[in-house]
C-alpha cells in the first residue's frame, strides 16, 4: 500500500456537488493499493499514520502525531498512486489493485485508524471526487508499506 499524507488545517471531499467527508486539523491521506497488498499492510500503514510525528510541538519541532494533537484523517482512495509513467505518454495502471481487492484493504486501513480512536472521514471509493485542502507547512509525506 502506498499513501501520500498531506498535513492540513482543513480538508474536504465533494462528490456530485455534495461534501461527503471533511476534517479540520490532521492528515489528508491519499491511499493506493497494489494487487499483492494484504490486511497486514493495511494494519502496518494505519499504525504508521497514527503515530507519525509530523505535527509541531510547543517548540515548533515536528514532534507530535495526529493522535497527540487530537487530529483527524480524511482518507481518499487513489489508484493513480500506482500509475507507471516510465513508458510512452499515457500512464499504465496495471500496478494498482482491482476494486474488489482494493476496497476491502482501503476499509481495513480506515478501520485500523479508528481502532486508535482517530476520527476518520472518507471519500467515496471509486467515485470522481473533488478534494479541497489547506496544506499546513506544506508538509507532505509518502509512505509505502513495502518499504517499511
Amino acid at each position: 500500500m502506498r499513501i501520500v499524507l498531506q498535513r492540513v488545517t482543513s480538508a474536504r471531499v465533494v462528490v456530485a456537488g455534495e461534501t461527503v467527508g471533511a476534517i479540520d486539523r490532521g492528515w489528508l491521506a491519499l491511499l493506493g493499493v497494489a494487487p499483492t497488498d494484504t490486511p497486514a499492510d493495511a494494519e502496518w500503514l494505519a499504525e504508521k499514520v497514527a503515530h507519525l510525528r509530523c505535527f509541531e510541538d510547543d517548540d515548533g519541532k515536528m514532534n507530535r502525531s495526529v493522535l497527540d494533537i487530537g487530529g483527524a484523517v480524511l482518507a481518499v482512495s487513489q489508484f493513480t498512486l500506482y500509475g507507471d509513467c516510465s513508458k510512452g505518454r499515457r500512464p499504465s495502471f496495471v500496478g494498482a489493485a482491482r476494486p474488489e481487492v482494493a476496497e476491502p484493504l482501503y476499509q481495513a486501513f480506515v478501520d485500523g485508524l479508528r481502532s486508535f480512536g482517530i476520527p476518520v472521514s472518507c471519500g467515496v471509493f471509486g467515485a470522481d471526487m473533488l478534494v479541497h485542502l489547506v496544506n499546513d507547512g506544506p508538509v507532505t509525506m509518502v509512505v509505502d508499506s513495502r518499504a517499511g
